[in-house]
Parts: C-alpha cells; structure tokens; sequence
C-alpha cells in the first residue's frame, strides 16, 4: 500500500483525486483551468469531497466548463442553475462563474492563454515544497496573495489568496504532496 498524503484518507474518491489529479502540473488546458477555478470557488465554506461528489453535476450544468458557453448565461440559465440539485445553489457562486468565464476569456484574449498568464505567478513551472506534515502545508502564500490580488484586478471574484492556494495545489503549480507520499517523489519532490 503506497503512503499517500494524510489529507486523502480512504474515501475512493479522494484517494482517486490524490493519486491522479491533486498537484499534477496543468499545461497548456485552458478548459480544465477554468474548471478548477470555478470548483475552487464553489468550495468556498463547504469541504472538498462535497464539490468532488458533484464534479459530474457540474460539469453537465457548465457545458463542460466551456467558457465561452459559460460567459454568455442569461437569466434563464441562471434559474436553472439555481435549481439544479446537483450543484451547489448559491446564487453568488453561480453569479461568479458567470462572471470568471467573462474574465477568463478577456485574459486569453490579453495573454494569448490562460496557461501563459496564470503560470507566471510561479514563474512558469511548478514551486517544489518540502513539507513533512500535513500542518507544515501553508493555507496561503505570497504567491497565492499576488494571484489573488491580480484576478480580482481583471475583474475575477471567489478569488482569495485561500482559493487561489488551493487552485495551484490542484493544478500541480505547486508540489504540497507531503514528503513521503508516492505522488511527492513522482511530481518532481526530491527529499532534503
């Protein structure tokens, strides 16, 4: 049995998310960035594995995290989001990703990608930590702060230095699998 990242427990669900998707670096996948962000910010207040559970629903409702699709919702839309028991019905968290997948395309549109300008807040590969404790594992950094702080500049909201950190640990721009987790050693971690 492989040691695994205390935080993934034995949920299959979470061991699956751990062991295949949690830190590996996202490249060149403007679409399954956009997911991210918008998961992370639907997690805001509520736990991880309740967003997990949903991922499917979410991804059904969100047109598959198309944000072109996403960015033109009417209000129409917006209700049957709203009603749809499969994901979290938060009026402000749908508002916001609404309002994201109209930042998120203004910023493909400046950048070429949003891979190019997201990935420079790491200075374009992934930040490789050296944790032995889940406790060591910081909730925000410098790096999420300035992130944070630039989406909500291109007009981004659910985008605080928190969810920002928890967005680049999934996206693999930073390696927070503890030391002596499998997915540490594979994902770049070299023990000190």
């Amino acid at each position: 049995m492989p040691i695994r990242c205390q935080w993934a427990g034995s949920d299959p669900l979470y061991v699956a998310y751990h062991d295949q998707e949690w830190g590996m670096p996202v490249l060149r996948d403007d679409r399954t960035l956009f997911e991210f962000l918008i998961l992370e910010g639907a997690q805001a207040g509520l736990s991880w594995s309740t967003i997990l559970k949903k991922r499917d629903s979410y991804r059904a409702a969100f047109d598959n995290f198309d944000p072109a699709l996403v960015a033109a919702y009417d209000d129409a839309r917006i209700a049957e989001l709203l009603a749809n028991p499969g994901i979290v019905r938060n009026r402000l968290k749908v508002n916001a990703a609404i309002r994201n997948a109209n930042a998120f395309l203004a910023v493909q549109a400046e950048f070429g990608s949003f891979d190019a300008y997201i990935w420079q807040f790491v200075g374009g590969q992934p930040k490789q930590n050296a944790w032995r404790t889940l406790a060591e594992v910081p909730a925000k950094t410098l790096e999420a702060e300035a992130m944070s702080k630039d989406l909500q500049h291109h007009s981004f909201t659910f985008v605080g230095p928190t969810i920002c950190y928890a967005f680049m640990q999934a996206v693999g721009m930073v390696n927070d699998h503890t030391m002596d987790c499998f997915r540490y050693h594979e994902l770049g971690g070299v023990p000190r």
